[in-house]
């Protein structure tokens, strides 16, 4: 299969590529290649509880398709909500193809295109591109960064990384440590505390934070003036 633009990746900036490729250049061809079975990227992968924005979505959301829910810091399922509404608002789903991830790309200068060789459901495929735009994000969706502390094989009780969340996982009445205390963390100890029976954040340096709403009262009331 050949395409003038491939765009690597359908979370947030794979769709936001989709779009303006559709409105700028339509005379040109693109497909989507999601290296997972669903759309959303970070929002579709992440389940682990409180998961929420870091920033408000005003800004982190679409020009093309404002945020209009009242909460500015959204939680995980909304977010993947309005990505999915994106992609069906703007006919983006069927560019989109599932299960086919990039693992080798090599450009071909003698005749200016991208060879590149796709894991399609586990077998390997070839496809070809004039242009090749990687929208899969910073971080490996497969081997997250997990530190070997002395001793953990000895520890009796659940070791979990937030990427791969159980969701079966009754932590209630449980004394759970959450170490390190960044964005997931500031957004999981909250929620893990309301149920469990003590919550502890272990972390090497103090990060600063201030309680925020998660509603933009400036934003709620000139939504009532102005139209979206």
């Amino acid at each position: 299969m050949h395409k003038d633009i491939i765009i690597v990746g359908a979370g947030i900036s794979g769709i936001a590529a989709g779009y303006n490729l559709q409105k700028s250049c339509p005379d040109k061809s693109f497909a989507i290649l999601e290296g997972r079975e669903a759309l959303g990227g970070t929002w579709d992968l992440f389940k682990y509880p409180g998961v929420r924005s870091d920033s408000d979505m005003h800004t982190l959301g679409f020009r093309f398709k404002p945020w209009i829910h009242k909460k500015a810091i959204a939680d995980g399922p909304s977010i993947l909500k309005y990505l999915n509404e994106t992609v069906d608002d703007y006919n983006l789903r069927e560019k989109i193809t599932y299960n086919q991830k990039v693992i080798a790309s090599n450009w071909v200068s003698d005749s200016s295109i991208w060879e590149l060789t796709v894991d399609d459901n586990g077998q390997e495929i070839s496809m070809s591109c004039n242009f090749l735009f990687l929208c899969g994000g910073y971080y490996s969706y497969d081997k997250p960064y997990m530190p070997d502390f002395p001793g953990m094989d000895e520890f009796n009780g659940r070791v979990i990384h937030p990427q791969f969340w159980d969701e079966s996982l009754d932590y209630s009445n449980k004394k759970v440590v959450v170490i390190g205390s960044g964005a997931t963390a500031v957004t999981l100890v909250p929620a893990i505390a309301e149920s469990a029976k003590q919550t502890t954040m272990l972390q090497r340096s103090p990060s600063y934070v201030i309680s925020a709403p998660a509603e933009d009262s400036w934003n709620n009331a000139l939504n009532k003036i102005f139209p979206c």
